[in-house]
């Protein structure tokens, strides 16, 4: 039986890249999130929410539980205050299950707000759960930095 070296890491290549594991599936979804941030991208942004997903951003005076009130805090954060940039400076990402990981990490957004720039750091923990292929933000809570 003839092996061929190159069949040999053609296959150690496809394992290696399908073994990702949750935790690097959901830090994914994390730079999705801030690129669609940085791009004021609405659409790309809610997206990344479940249809049940519960949000609390740095803005928000209640527990928004409906996807219709997260598009509207991005609407209203994304569209105004342009360019704005989001950065996870770092994290710490807990593997809860095969299909749920938490995230707690320290981040900064910048915008420009009266043509001024500004720069909030905050702290941000999000829970990401597998639904069917894809991962959702299930859990979402942003606060500024204390002084």
């Amino acid at each position: 039986m003839c092996r061929s070296p190159l069949a040999f890491a053609l296959l150690a290549l496809l394992c290696s890249s399908a073994a990702a594991g949750p935790k690097e599936d959901a830090v994914q979804v994390l730079q999705q999130w801030t690129r669609a941030f940085t791009d004021s991208d609405v659409d790309g942004i809610v997206k990344l929410y479940a249809p049940d997903a519960v949000f609390l951003g740095t803005g928000s005076t209640t527990v928004v539980v409906q996807p219709q009130e997260i598009r509207q805090y991005f609407e209203q954060a994304l569209l105004s205050n342009r360019p704005r940039g989001a950065v996870l400076n770092s994290y710490s990402a807990i593997v809860l299950s095969d299909s749920i990981v938490a995230v707690s990490g320290l981040d900064t957004v910048t915008g420009v707000r009266d043509g001024k720039p500004f720069s909030a750091n905050g702290r941000v923990s999000v829970v990401l759960a597998k639904r069917g292929t894809d991962w959702q933000i299930v859990q979402f809570h942003r606060s500024a930095m204390p002084n």
